[in-house]
């Protein structure tokens, strides 16, 4: 018997705005490591790669995301040595039908029709080989030309998910036929709902064969699929990076998988849509509450991660990131710790976060945007004092990488070695510097630092001047092809 083949799709576009402070922006939950030592992205790459088996051959992934997100992509994934993949980058949200459309675009170009395992970067599951025999049993479906969407096995009445009705019951072992799919309910029909038990949560994971999906989405949103056939057509490739077309990709209507065609395919005679039951731990990590409930606590019901202390205190999580928090007479409380800001919510009341997000970002603030630890595809800077006229930032450099090319305008910059090996064009000088070692760059000065060693380089740099601001720099040279900042 001929093996299947799989194209894992891994949606990682999201913002997680409800997990603030410590999602934000330009860093969002999917790329968070949350427990043990793993992003969820990584997480998600991981169960997706382990579907192989005798009958079922695993292609590198592909993966859909922002193009702010490009670099933490790619070095999510070559941590976890995995084949390196496609990242297909869109220039701007237009939801998750037209980021699937691209992935089954992409799994077509070579002239096969693999089946597509679509998964959301930012979930969770306890029991990973559960996930897998469910995946591939819907991977088996799904190649005989059905839709298969995974359906959770409910635990609780919940009000914040979707919910699919299964038409045959729901304690059958096979792929089950889907009758509805069903809006997020109140609690009384979500009660409703699990002592029913026909209804599954919608997990947002599809299983399909891409010239399938292309059908559906050309038989019920013809207009999406064409502008993100044309958005497609316009396309530039980049190494692993393949942008579609700037101008055509805007005027793409943004809708969800769901809305655009899954809701329309029950009783629909020319597609068939299956689900398959899942029950191995999954969460979506929507809020803090969630990533609570999935956390390991201990005999009170409390759950941390970092540096914390409880006293008198129940059902309670502490994320604390860089300080001690300790907690004391606190019940159903989420306290979350960053550098730069501090999160204390009733833990029932977790969906409100993202609101906290919408003010600050009304309000021109950055900390819904920004860590002070910044990310950058050379390593990373973390802003760790500032005052009037200075600014004091500890740099990392990853092996082999530079920072380009550049030139400030108004300010200068004392740089002192910390550890590893730094290589510092200044003017037409170009010299090495190693630990506890300095030099200086005048203001105006052309300049760049480099990592030429095989450990990470690490400097306190220390800027003086009349402006601070991150848009205060000229690029000469660039690798990684940014025009800012």
């Amino acid at each position: 018997m001929s093996s299947i083949s799989v194209q894992p799709v891994i949606m990682a576009g999201g913002s997680g705005t409800r997990l603030w402070p410590l999602s934000r922006a330009q860093h969002p939950k999917q790329f968070l490591v949350l427990q043990g030592n793993r992003s969820l992205f990584q997480e998600a790459a991981l169960r997706l790669a382990h579907l192989a088996a005798s009958d079922i051959q695993v292609a590198p992934p592909c993966v859909v995301g922002n193009e702010e997100h490009r670099f933490l992509v790619l070095d999510q994934l070559r941590e976890l040595k995995l084949p390196e993949g496609t990242v297909l980058l869109e220039p701007t949200g237009r939801n998750t039908a037209p980021a699937m459309t691209l992935a089954a675009l992409h799994a077509s170009d070579a002239g096969g029709d693999p089946v597509l395992v679509v998964s959301p970067a930012d979930q969770t599951v306890t029991d990973d080989a559960a996930f897998t025999a469910a995946l591939q049993q819907a991977v088996r479906v799904a190649a005989g030309g059905s839709f298969v969407i995974l359906g959770v096995q409910p635990d609780r009445p919940e009000t914040g998910f979707g919910y699919i009705r299964a038409a045959n019951g729901g304690s059958a072992s096979d792929a089950l036929n889907v009758a509805q799919f069903v809006e997020k309910p109140d609690l009384a029909t979500a009660e409703r709902y699990l002592a029913e038990g026909s209804y599954y949560w919608n997990s947002g994971m599809f299983v399909v064969r891409a010239s399938v999906w292309l059908k559906a989405l050309e038989t019920f949103r013809p207009d999406i699929a064409s502008a993100t056939r044309a958005a497609w057509s316009a396309k530039s490739v980049d190494a692993s990076f393949v942008r579609p077309g700037k101008d055509p990709f805007a005027a793409i209507p943004s809708e969800s998988v769901d809305y655009a065609v899954m809701e329309k395919c029950p009783g629909s005679k020319a597609f068939d849509i299956r689900m398959v039951p899942l029950s191995a731990g999954w969460s979506d990590l929507g809020a803090w509450d969630a990533v609570w409930q999935v956390s390991d606590k201990d005999a009170d019901g409390n759950a941390s991660v970092g540096d914390t202390m409880f006293r008198g205190s129940r059902d309670t999580l502490v994320h604390a990131t860089s300080r001690l928090v300790s907690v004391v007479g606190l019940s159903d409380v989420v306290v979350v710790e960053t550098p730069d800001a501090v999160l204390v919510a009733d833990r029932k009341q977790c969906q409100q976060v993202k609101h906290i997000v919408s003010e600050l970002q009304g309000s021109g603030r950055s900390e819904h945007t920004l860590h002070r630890q910044v990310h950058r595809p050379w390593g990373w800077y973390d802003s760790i004092d500032s005052g009037s006229r200075f600014q004091v930032k500890r740099i990392m450099v990853k092996p082999g990488a530079s920072l380009s090319l550049q030139m400030h305008h108004h300010r200068a910059e004392h740089w002192i070695v910390v550890s590893g090996t730094a290589e510092v064009t200044n003017g037409e000088q170009v010299i090495l510097l190693t630990e506890n070692q300095s030099t200086y760059i005048p203001l105006g000065q052309v300049h760049r630092l480099a990592n030429p060693g095989k450990v990470p380089l690490e400097i306190i740099e220390v800027q003086s001047g009349s402006y601070l601001g991150e848009d205060d720099i000229v690029r000469y040279e660039d690798t990684y092809g940014r025009t800012k900042e």
